[in-house]
């Protein structure tokens, strides 16, 4: 045998026993990819008759791709019915029976599947107060009036727009007057009748989507983070953290369930550049630059980096966009997180926003909420980042809305009409849209500044009132388990980025 001949056969030989060590896990059965929590509990429940294909006996699920062409492959090959998908973090939504969900957790190219829960908007008991501080506390009001954007107008919002994902909005209240609302979009994904893959559909900006059991929350988020200013009858005034900011407002349908809040934050990141399509100039309908989340599961739970939640806002803040979430409301004492689990998302320009009393005086030297949830002592990532005023919040309403009829005071609008248009709530929910209306207003003082940056203005400008847990240097900023960084200090923030006086 020649040198040759002998090394081709030693490296023939090699090739054979590495394929012969490598055949063995190929031959075995594949190992099945993890369940959501959610998803696992709904198998344990489920009708494991085989082969049924009763609409009842189909579940929700979230099949995750390496490529979207994976998980579309997958729900094929397994006989689910495609309802809608993420195409740009490739994900599919389908319906499935247990026997079919379980097929595809070995389908090629498939990393995880996830079900869908409900969740809750995070509103809370209100107290009587006689007018909204807010905006004093936020000194919101103050840099309104002292300080310009890089347009040059006062800053007030303008030029950006903001996503509001709630239950719908009622463009007819007289906060949203004067084309305040420049899309409406309502979720269809849990009608099972519904053949529109979009899950969503587009409504007239002048039709009143905020009509279900939980009517009135998305309208008065809505108007903390954008409504305009409007005079009560009683002569004090009411005004949104950017009273100049456009909304587009996703109501999430029937319910509000992780699958209708995903289509929706799906929806912006398709859209976000050009909401109203490219036929439609920035000038009347400008790019969203926030998106507001006040809703999540009731006492938090455990952050997953998997979720297609997660996967989603990650993009969107890789885009330019920066997501706001509600802390809830469950309140704590620091023994484990029940904080909002995709808010504990540590990505820069991720924001979870704690409730801040400003007492109905405006101070910046109150309490934090009792109700407002905190995070785990020792786990700084389930902290909140930063307060906001959510302790008995003026906005709109309608008296006859179940969210709306849950508040104590309500007051007249400016017309004849606009009998109980604005009541006084309290939460999480209100404390984050003073958020992303005042992150609207950072997007006017530097349109260039990217998510990452504009929190890390707000985190670090935050007035450390002293109430709650002690601060405590985490990542670069003080911050702590039950209010975050502190109190947000508009003007400081602004200042930060560039905004100048008059």
């Amino acid at each position: 045998m020649t040198r040759r001949s002998a090394l081709s056969g030693l490296l023939v030989g090699g090739l054979v026993m590495a394929g012969s060590w490598m055949a063995m896990p190929a031959s075995a059965e594949p190992v099945p990819v993890a369940l959501s929590p959610s998803l696992a509990g709904q198998l344990l429940s489920a009708d494991s008759q085989a082969g049924s294909q009763a609409g009842s006996d189909r579940t929700l699920v979230m099949v995750h791709g390496v490529t979207l062409a994976d998980a579309q492959r997958a729900v094929t090959a397994t006989g689910m019915r495609q309802v809608t998908r993420f195409s740009k973090i490739g994900v599919v939504v389908a319906r499935g029976t247990k026997q079919q969900i379980e097929a595809a957790r070995t389908q090629p190219g498939v990393t995880y599947l996830e079900g869908d829960q409900p969740l809750a908007v995070h509103a809370a008991s209100s107290e009587v107060v006689t007018r909204s501080t807010s905006l004093v506390a936020t000194r919101g009001l103050e840099a309104r009036h002292s300080l310009v954007g890089a347009n040059g107008a006062a800053l007030d919002g303008s030029g950006v727009s903001i996503a509001v994902i709630d239950s719908g909005i009622d463009p007819s209240h007289p906060a949203f007057a004067g084309g305040k609302v420049v899309r409406s979009l309502k979720g269809v994904c849990l009608d099972e009748s519904n053949t529109d893959t979009r899950c969503l559909l587009d409504m007239p900006t002048g039709v009143d989507t905020d009509t279900l059991s939980l009517g009135g929350h998305g309208t008065h988020v809505s108007s903390i983070a954008a409504g305009r200013s409007v005079t009560l009858n009683d002569g004090s005034t009411v005004s949104g953290a950017a009273p100049a900011a456009k909304i587009v407002s996703i109501s999430t349908g029937a319910a509000v369930v992780i699958l209708s809040a995903d289509t929706a934050l799906n929806w912006v990141l398709e859209h976000h550049a050009a909401p109203c399509g490219p036929a439609v100039s920035a000038a009347v309908c400008p790019p969203i630059r926030v998106v507001n989340n006040s809703y999540g599961p009731e006492g938090g739970g455990q952050f997953d980096p998997n979720s297609a939640a997660v996967k989603l806002q990650r993009q969107l803040v890789r885009e330019g966009v920066v997501v706001v979430w509600a802390a809830g409301n469950a309140g704590g004492d620091g023994s484990k997180s029940l904080t909002n689990p995709p808010a504990q998302d540590p990505t820069g320009g991720i924001i979870s926003v704690a409730s801040y009393n400003d007492q109905g005086t405006g101070t910046r030297n109150g309490p934090v909420s009792a109700f407002s949830s905190r995070g785990a002592k020792k786990q700084p990532s389930t902290w909140p980042d930063i307060s906001a005023p959510g302790q008995n919040i003026v906005g709109a309403c309608r008296a006859y809305l179940l969210v709306c009829s849950t508040g104590l005071k309500p007051q007249n609008g400016p017309g004849i009409l606009d009998v109980g248009s604005y009541n006084t709530l309290s939460g999480t929910s209100m404390a984050a849209p003073q958020i992303a209306g005042i992150v609207a207003l950072l997007f006017q003082a530097d349109p260039t500044a990217t998510p990452a940056e504009i929190e890390n203005a707000l985190k670090s400008t935050a007035v450390r009132y002293p109430y709650g847990a002690p601060y405590q240097r985490v990542g670069g900023y003080w911050t702590s388990f039950d209010k975050g960084a502190g109190l947000v200090d508009t003007v400081a923030a602004a200042k930060a980025l560039g905004a100048h006086a008059h």
